[in-house]
């Protein structure tokens, strides 16, 4: 039996044949310090489901977070799930929609891109957003056999737990404005 080494927090562990992927979330934390306490994601790395040492991440619905890091451990032979965007503060979520009104013109057309703080699932951990689009279109495919489905069909990143794993996914709404 060959045993493989991961390195988690300093501290090497030995981990069955599965590898280092099937580690539990409270031991996938990486050494690296949080980007900021709004959840922005760093810019000079690409996180994971498994850098739960973000607030990005960390602050996700507990049984989504689970979800895509099943997800993205069956799939790693295939496509990494990087994630772009999770967890949010409201703060940090008004800037996106200010920001929107900026490059759109108007609310009612930034909408369509960016929820309020009081409406976007970002703010209460219930929405992830995967990137490249390599495994966005893995997740359509197969997202629902983990109750993860595209929320959205003008956002092929954006994922919720819609259904139970192996149901079928609601039909996308036409963008967040509803």
């Amino acid at each position: 039996m060959r045993i493989r080494t991961c390195v988690v927090a300093g501290l090497a562990l030995a981990v069955s044949l599965t590898g280092c992927a099937s580690l539990p979330a409270a031991l996938s934390l990486t050494s690296s310090a949080p980007a900021t306490d709004d959840g922005g994601i760093p810019e000079d790395r690409n996180l994971t489901p498994f850098d739960t040492g973000y607030p990005a991440i960390q602050k996700l619905n507990a049984g989504l977070l689970a979800a895509v890091q099943k997800a993205a451990g069956d799939a790693r032979d295939r496509v990494e799930f990087i994630v772009t965007s999770g967890w949010r503060s409201k703060a940090y979520q008004q800037r996106l929609l200010d920001e929107g009104v900026e490059k759109y013109g108007s609310l009612e057309k930034a909408r369509e891109f960016v929820s309020t703080p009081e409406k976007s699932h970002h703010t209460s951990g219930k929405a992830i957003d995967i990137g490249p689009t390599r495994a966005d279109d893995w997740l359509i495919q197969h997202g629902s056999d983990y109750g993860l489905c595209q929320a959205y069909a003008n956002e092929m990143w954006h994922f919720e737990l819609l259904t139970s794993p192996g149901g079928e996914c609601p039909a996308s709404l036409p963008n967040s404005a509803g």
